[in-house]
């Protein structure tokens, strides 16, 4: 890893996308403070629009277009496997899993640059992809693999 300044751009509203004013609107970025519940909570939106704009780009290959149209799809689709409007902010994790999922093929398939280039959120878009995709892998081995352990040795008895 090297040691580089980070670089801030400041573009005219105009310029900037509409996503982006929303979003700066909601969070405003604190430089040097630890990510706080807000930014928690626009993980998913920032990855969601993340993968929008991977599919409208040419440099991304069509095969991994479907998979991010899939992902985009899940994430906005009203059917969920845990349904929001019963769960509460629990019923984003589906949605959560879903998007980082498709995100970690599109990564094996899209130049890093290109990713980046399309990021909103704050820091850099691999390491918010990696942290997002670790705690998925962990959600899903730990929480839900114990849920379904435990399951297996209840019908066993």
């Amino acid at each position: 890893m090297t040691d580089e300044a980070a670089v801030t751009i400041d573009l005219n509203p105009r310029e900037q996308r509409f996503y982006d004013r929303i979003r700066t609107r909601v969070a405003a970025p604190n430089p040097g403070t630890r990510s706080g519940m807000r930014d928690v909570l626009l993980m998913l939106p920032d990855l969601t629009v993340l993968l929008m704009r991977l599919v409208g780009d040419r440099r991304v290959p069509l095969s991994s277009k479907v998979i991010a149209i899939a992902g985009v799809g899940y994430a906005l689709s009203p059917i969920d496997l845990v349904p929001t409007l019963i769960f509460g902010p629990l019923g984003l994790v589906d949605d959560l899993l879903v998007v980082t999922a498709a995100l970690s093929r599109l990564l094996n398939h899209v130049h890093p640059d290109v990713v980046r280039s399309h990021w909103s959120g704050k820091g850099d878009a691999l390491d918010s992809i990696q942290r997002a995709t670790s705690w998925s892998e962990t959600f899903l081995t730990q929480r839900i693999g114990g849920t379904l352990r435990g399951w297996v040795r209840s019908a066993g008895r």
